[in-house]
């Protein structure tokens, strides 16, 4: 580390001010940063000082997607062979499982970070901004909400869209009001359909007389239950996305966000039950099969778990309030689970809640601070305070 210390500081003054590369400081700047902690610190005005920075806040999150990554990998490998031998056992060829997830997997997360991060770059550069670490986390969210044998020049396009459109327009990392990575689906969803939904997506070049539908798709379709056990949609030995299928793994990643602060726990419990109270009342008044499935069901299949930990979390696009976490979450998981049973074209519905409350977030906060400050004026009041 000291050898590459060396040479960033010997570099630097070409990329500073009266150097031969000053229109590349920012590009320089964030490499350096991304290598070791930046020595600057700030001059003016009172501060208050922490360890948990943005760099290690998008560590830790990396971090936590991993249990999700890798397992999501595996089982790209193993649904595949599955389609061509209903027979093969989940730890049968772990090898081949795991290459073969790899060859998949790999190819899309490169995709994701070389358009997102050439961006960002363009972006900093042409404004004069340091490069924020933002894009490390999105980078990595985007490809784990993506099917297996999604087109890359999609996963291109759709980076390209939520980088620029999402984020840069508003003004970069921090001023966005939508989710970057979530945007990357919607507009894969609504663009190019046949390549986020049906029963060939979810498999990776899947046999043809395999079914390959997810449990949601079969609940839409009218079944009593999902063809895969409770247990199978727990462990995430099912088609989907990369890396939504297992809850155990993503519930790994959520203990370390608790752990460390970054995710809000407010926020996870209640979108978890807020989906209960909508699916306990559905089973209270709902006729079909798919309004009596029993509400943690809902934790298990789709996107619920995956977009209750990472997704709703995301401390840019949510509520800031405590209060207004309660309320943030609870009505994602209530518009989840009631997009999910009601709407016959979209089996999946906690990308469309996530959205849709990223944009009243700020109107949810906007209340509940106003009624704080209502509350606190009756107060004075009370206590004489327009007589003083």
């Amino acid at each position: 580390m000291k050898l590459l210390r060396n040479i960033l500081d010997n570099l630097k003054p070409d990329f500073e001010k009266g150097g031969k590369f000053p229109w590349l400081h920012s590009t320089f700047d964030a490499f350096e940063t991304f290598a070791f902690v930046p020595k600057t610190t700030t001059k003016n005005g009172a501060h208050f000082r922490d360890a948990l920075d943005m760099k290690r806040t998008m560590t830790m999150v990396i971090i936590a997607l991993i249990p999700a990554l890798l397992f999501g990998t595996y089982n790209i490998g193993y649904q595949h062979f599955l389609s061509l031998d209903p027979k093969i056992g989940f730890f049968d060829e772990i090898w081949n499982n795991l290459w073969y997830g790899i060859l998949k997997v790999l190819p899309i997360i490169i995709v994701s970070y070389v358009v997102g991060l050439s961006i960002e770059f363009g972006f900093a550069q042409w404004r004069g901004h340091e490069v924020n670490e933002g894009f490390l986390v999105t980078g990595m969210l985007i490809p784990l909400v993506m099917p297996p044998d999604v087109p890359l020049w999609q996963v291109a396009m759709a980076t390209a869209f939520s980088v620029v459109i999402g984020k840069e327009v508003f003004g970069g990392t921090g001023m966005n009001f939508l989710n970057p990575a979530l945007l990357a689906r919607a507009f894969l969803f609504f663009a190019f359909p046949s390549s986020m939904s049906g029963d060939n997506v979810w498999i990776a070049e899947k046999a043809d007389a395999f079914s390959g539908a997810t449990p949601l798709a079969e609940m839409m379709a009218g079944a009593n239950i999902p063809t895969h056990s409770f247990m199978e949609m727990l462990l995430g030995v099912m088609p989907g996305s990369i890396g939504e299928t297992s809850a155990i793994a993503i519930l790994l990643g959520a203990i370390l966000l608790l752990f460390t602060g970054i995710g809000s726990w407010r926020i996870m419990l209640s979108v978890f039950v807020g989906g209960a109270v909508m699916g306990l009342t559905f089973n209270l008044f709902g006729s079909n099969p798919y309004t009596q499935l029993p509400f943690y069901y809902h934790y298990v299949m789709g996107g619920f778990m995956f977009g209750a930990v990472f997704m709703a979390t995301d401390p840019v696009t949510a509520s800031q309030t405590n209060r207004g976490k309660w309320i943030y979450g609870f009505l994602i998981g209530v518009m989840a689970v009631l997009i999910r049973v009601v709407n016959p074209a979209y089996p999946e519905g906690m990308m469309l809640s996530i959205l849709l409350l990223n944009v009243f977030a700020p109107l949810i906060d906007y209340y509940v601070v106003d009624s704080n400050i209502k509350k606190r004026i009756k107060r004075w009041k009370m206590k004489g305070g327009e007589n003083v």
